[in-house]
């Protein structure tokens, strides 16, 4: 009955049923739009900054990121990654080696971080191929180096130069060969332009007398959010070993560390707009409930029961508020998968973390449909009731008189 009665007044009462659904839905898709488009824009930054560079999961020998070693390597690598193919949501992963070295071209010298890579790994995980200045990437040949393009201007070498590096070998010898220049990188990282060096991982294995053996495996996930699955199920299957698996969150601790304290500032702005669609959804039902006082004396002088009353403005708020969850759910999906294909573009690209953003994008998850949907209903029914009750208790004739 309260059913059939809601109905017949919202349809009775239609401009006033249309403004206040349109509140409701305009609220709903402001919410989930910027729920979306915030948690989007710090994802993609945090995807861009890892998949790019560092990967989203590393696995090295335990104690090696408190302490960096050229003598704590992965010795059988093959045995690791047999288990990386079995775990779910990895996309893609690559094994490095890293040391520190003296790099010489003709008489110019500097200190230089020389990097192993897996050419063909590497590119499927970090796209490295692409950030390539000048030149052209590993071709397969021996004794072949990319070296960042601050690194070059230091040592005033160019592509096709020889490029001597001098470093200790895992045995105590002394490491050093020579390597054609084959191309210059952008690394997107000031530091690691500076200094950066890479070889290929067999050419690495030789020069410092590391047969076989690895310093650290990167892993990609197929979704960022995936990431705390895979590793925590990569941690099962190696908890027998003497090797830890990370999240970014941890080899990469400061800037984790950077992105919370943004996340925070950003939480504050979206709860600043949750309380202001609240708030407008809030006017407009107290205003639509107010109004209507006299109608709810009136239903008490014919004897309608207080909880009959109180029942049908409940059911009337209930149904303007699931037909706006309903609709702002599939606007606010449309206007959420756009944004995450398109973005907003930046007049100004904005830096982070050494990287440049031209876009911001979006994202569809569940947050931006869940946070909405509460705030439409709890906001609707809280200032629904109190008048309703009200109107429930009061005696018809004053009721009427007042209003």
């Amino acid at each position: 009955m309260n059913l059939k009665l809601a109905i017949r007044n919202l349809l009775r009462q239609g401009r006033r049923t249309l403004f206040t659904g349109l509140s409701m839905l305009v609220g709903f898709v402001l919410a989930s739009f910027f729920i979306g488009w915030a948690d989007g824009t710090y994802n993609n930054i945090i995807d861009g900054f890892t998949r790019n560079r560092l990967g989203h999961i590393q696995i090295h020998k335990r104690g090696y990121l408190d302490d960096p070693s050229l003598y704590k390597t992965i010795e059988d690598p093959g045995a690791v990654t047999g288990q990386i193919e079995a775990t779910a949501h990895i996309d893609s992963w690559t094994p490095r080696i890293y040391a520190a070295g003296l790099a010489s071209v003709s008489e110019q010298s500097a200190g230089a971080r020389v990097i192993g890579i897996d050419p063909e790994r590497e590119d499927r995980t970090t796209g490295i191929a692409g950030k390539l200045g000048e030149g052209k990437f590993f071709t397969g040949l021996s004794n072949q180096a990319i070296i960042g393009q601050t690194l070059a201007t230091v040592l005033k070498a160019g592509i096709g130069d020889q490029l001597i590096i001098v470093s200790q070998g895992a045995d105590g010898s002394i490491a050093n060969d020579i390597y054609d220049i084959i191309a210059l990188i952008d690394t997107g990282d000031p530091g690691l332009n500076r200094s950066g060096i890479y070889i290929s991982l067999t050419d690495a294995q030789d020069l410092f007398v590391l047969p076989g053996q690895v310093h650290e495996i990167a892993l990609t996930v197929d979704n960022l959010n995936h990431v705390e699955a895979a590793t925590a199920d990569l941690q099962r299957r190696l908890a027998n070993s003497e090797l830890e698996v990370d999240p970014w969150q941890v080899f990469a601790s400061e800037f984790y560390k950077a992105m919370q304290a943004d996340k925070n500032g950003m939480y504050l702005s979206l709860l600043v707009v949750v309380i202001v669609v609240a708030i407008t959804i809030l006017n407009t039902v107290l205003m639509s409930v107010l109004e209507r006082q006299k109608e709810y004396g009136v239903l008490r002088a014919i004897g309608t029961r207080p909880g009959r009353i109180v029942g049908m403005v409940i059911t009337e708020t209930t149904l303007l508020a699931a037909a706006s969850i309903v609709l702002g759910s599939i606007l606010g999906f449309l206007l959420n998968w756009y944004f995450s294909r398109h973005g907003i573009a930046l007049a100004n690209p904005i830096e982070w973390g050494s990287m440049q953003f031209r876009y911001m994008k979006g994202e569809i998850n569940a947050r931006s449909f869940y946070l909405p949907t509460l705030t439409v209903i709890v906001t609707s029914l809280l200032v629904c009731l109190p008048p309703a009750l009200r109107a429930a208790r009061t005696e018809p004739a004053q009721t009427m008189r007042m209003f």
